[in-house]
């Protein structure tokens, strides 16, 4: 196979100054080669990927990538920029970008070349030596692992530039933020780029941190063992030996971050001493550590923000529970931490006996249930995500090809003409509606998940499924979910006899989990949900023609109070129940209009509050926010509810004031609508819409300043500006455990 990258996909004087002008150069140069075979397509790809989540990382690092049917291998392309391009970083532009092409399907090859890359940059000696480097050839093959960075940088260029820093600070550097000193060598960045099939999920790195190592030893390569360093089964601690530590990394995509943080540990370990071996839990899976590695470990260390997967096997040591971004930006301060735990005495919880469920395992055990409360709604929101985004955009798409009335088209299985734009439009729609199914049910079944692992999954989805049949919506999802996965809770602590324990997690324990779900959601939950529907549509029936202003900001305030919930689900059917004739009357088309507009207001608004006070949000918020202007233009309230979740009393009140005001303006202004759905694709359906995009406009620029007012009134916490070097440098609030995405 030809190589990943040659001279020829090289540019050491990139002059675009965005982002996207970046990846075209970089794209051409693929073209030319007979990489990519389409530019255009590989490029929509690359700003489809680009509009999930930023691919700028801390450090100066931009790595744009997608898999792309346009694309014939595994490809990078390597960029260098004298002035800096804006690629999402926190800490400002980044002057190192690399493009990376994958075929389509190439999963384990996009992900090798990705969590090998996130590896390197943590190496500041690598970094240094790209941005020294006089030469296409030279930049290449360090980049493939032929050269090594002390070799590679140009003549009077310090092989060590940048690599020192303050490790009583705990401060990170400015090519990796964090590797604090560490000289991985030139076997870090040796063929990790090179081989598109290699597995790029390391079970165990461990590295053998003596002086010796810090000196000059070079780091393995990633997803290849030390065999050397592992410590032998039984070893006691002793003068003999170094502080042995076991480490998991882990964040919400499992691929930049989680590897970052484990090259960024094994660093710190190499340099204070100690033999440290990482798990990094990343998206293609893990291969869970040798259970002697783990017994003969002094201390360990979490660095996630995804809950930690069979935690209880580290149960019982001294061990250090922080975010990702803490592994990257603090890992002196970590081995120091737990080397003094271990010092004190101090250890975790004993392994848990048989019976006993997955989230009495999950997170540090002086978390409380808020804030474990808080990551299994967490976990349930990141997968359901994709499905609000893919299913929304596609019955969007189906209204504004099909028409208004492309809801009462026939299945596509039935008709379906080629050279027609209706059944082209009813295919997108009702795709979409296939999709959008799933929201509640994975919703559901991903908090059961968190809450009780695996077994969880089965009541989870099947009370999600019923939420869903009963209209309960979003917040009879979280209900569900949460009810799933206590009752799996409560059946794992019941002893069962040695014999019958291997059918529990495939018999038992979803045949009793899922008819108790079944039943609560059922009889218990479904009726009283009914009668509030009910009520609430008659009391809104009550309101037509009275007070049309009123009646808007009510709706307005129903709309954004839960985000597609049940309240949420009463406005909009009491709306579309409405122009669900043949000739909806104009009072009809009005409260649609209203409604829709109001149901805009949330995600719009959190995608402008993060663009003009991002140093409020977190950096898992502002990339939601990126995805949340095209949800919120698409009618999709749902792409909010990342931002309620992680704070609710400050969101939601605010959304509700913008709806409140973008209804009443609705209704005053006397817009109408016939499409039951669209947002923006559905403009020219509307009466008055320019009117009625001054009152979208209105409730947005409402809510954002309340929540920029009330963000900006809150304290910093102690833990945000502790291992957020950011928030520390702005004095600005900010978490530490990121909400996942995209």
């Amino acid at each position: 196979m030809s190589y990943m990258i040659t001279a020829d996909l090289v540019d050491l004087d990139l002059s675009a100054d965005t982002k996207e002008a970046a990846a075209r150069a970089l794209a051409e140069r693929m073209v030319t080669q007979g990489r990519v075979t389409d530019l255009e397509g590989f490029l929509a790809d690359v700003a489809a990927r680009e509009a999930q989540m930023p691919t700028g990382l801390d450090g100066g690092i931009g790595i744009p990538h997608c898999r792309s049917t346009h694309v014939t291998e595994p490809t990078l392309a390597f960029g260098r920029s004298a002035a800096g391009i804006d690629f999402g970083a926190a800490d400002g532009p980044a002057d190192l970008i690399f493009l990376i092409a994958a075929p389509a399907g190439a999963d384990d090859a996009h992900l090798t070349i990705l969590s090998s890359l996130a590896r390197q940059l943590m190496d500041s000696e690598f970094t240094s030596a790209l941005r020294t480097v006089s030469d296409a050839e030279t930049t290449a093959a360090l980049i493939r692992g032929d050269e090594a960075p002390s070799t590679a940088q140009t003549p009077g260029a310090s092989s060590g530039e940048g690599a020192e820093t303050d490790a009583s600070a705990g401060a990170a550097d400015t090519a990796g933020a964090g590797a604090n000193g560490a000289n991985a060598g030139a076997g870090a960045a040796q063929g990790a780029v090179g081989a598109a099939g290699a597995s790029e999920d390391t079970a165990a790195t461990p590295v053998a941190a003596s002086a010796g190592a810090a000196a000059g030893t070079t780091a393995p390569a990633p997803g290849v063992a030390d065999q050397g360093s592992t410590p032998a089964p039984g070893a006691t601690a002793s003068g003999e030996r170094p502080f042995r530590i076991v480490a998991v990394t882990s964040c919400p995509t499992g691929i930049a971050h989680t590897y970052m943080a484990a090259e960024s540990l094994e660093n710190a370990g190499r340099e204070a001493g100690v033999e440290l071996v990482v798990e990094t839990q990343g998206s293609a899976g893990f291969t869970r550590l040798d259970p002697a590695v783990i017994a003969a470990a002094d201390g360990v260390i979490f660095a996630h923000d995804i809950p930690v997967r069979d935690k209880d096997r580290f149960a019982g040591k001294p061990t250090v529970d922080v975010g990702v971004k803490a592994g990257i930006n603090r890992p002196v301060e970590l081995i120091t931490e737990v080397r003094e735990k271990a010092a004190r005495g101090e250890r975790s919880a004993p392994a848990p006996a048989s019976g006993s469920t997955p989230v009495e395992r999950a997170g540090d055990s002086t978390e409380g249930y808020g804030t474990k409360l808080r990551k299994w709604l967490m976990s349930g929101v990141s997968y359901m995500v994709p499905f609000v985004a893919a299913g929304g955009l596609l019955i969007a798409l189906g209204f504004a090809i099909g028409g208004w009335q492309v809801n009462k088209a026939p299945s596509v299985m039935d008709h379906f003409v080629w050279t027609q734009t209706d059944s082209w439009g009813a295919l997108l729609f009702q795709i979409g509606g296939v999709a959008f199914k799933f929201l509640v049910p994975v919703l559901a079944g991903y908090i059961a998940y968190g809450m009780a692992d695996r077994p969880g999954l089965v009541p989870g989805f099947v009370g999600g499924a019923i939420a869903l049949d009963i209209n309960a919506g979003f917040l009879g999802g979280l209900v569900a979910g949460l009810i799933a996965g206590g009752v799996v809770m409560g059946i794992q602590k019941v002893k069962i006899p040695a014999p019958a324990r291997g059918i529990m997690p495939v018999v038992v324990i979803p045949l009793i989990s899922s008819a108790i779900v079944g039943f609560l959601m059922l009889v218990v939950i479904g009726k009283p949900i009914a009668t509030a529907q009910k009520g609430l549509t008659d009391w809104l029936n009550s309101l037509t023609g009275t007070n049309a202003i009123l009646l808007g900001a009510l709706l307005g305030l129903m709309m954004c109070f839960d985000l597609g919930g049940p309240v949420n689900k009463v406005a909009y059917t009491f709306a579309t129940a409405g122009i669900a004739v043949s000739n909806p009357s104009d009072s009809a088309m009005k409260i649609m209009a209203a409604v829709m507009a109001a149901g805009m207001v949330p995600p719009l608004a959190m995608a402008l509050a993060t663009t003009v006070r991002g140093k409020l949000f977190t950096p898992a918020e502002r990339e939601n926010g990126k995805a949340a202007w095209v949800l919120g233009a698409s009618f999709i309230s749902e792409g909010a509810i990342p931002f309620a979740a992680a704070d609710p009393l400050r969101v939601i009140p605010s959304a509700m004031v913008g709806g409140a005001l973008t209804g009443a303006l609705s209704m005053t202004f006397g817009a109408t609508l016939r499409a039951p759905h669209g947002g923006i694709f559905v403009v020219p359906l509307i009466g008055n819409p320019f009117l009625y995009l001054v009152a979208i406009a209105a409730g947005v620029c409402a809510t954002t300043a309340l929540v920029v007012l009330l963000k900006g009134m809150r304290k910093p916490t102690p833990e945000a500006t502790a291992t957020d070097p950011a928030a520390n440098a702005a004095n600005t609030p900010k978490d530490t455990k990121q909400p996942v995405a995209a």
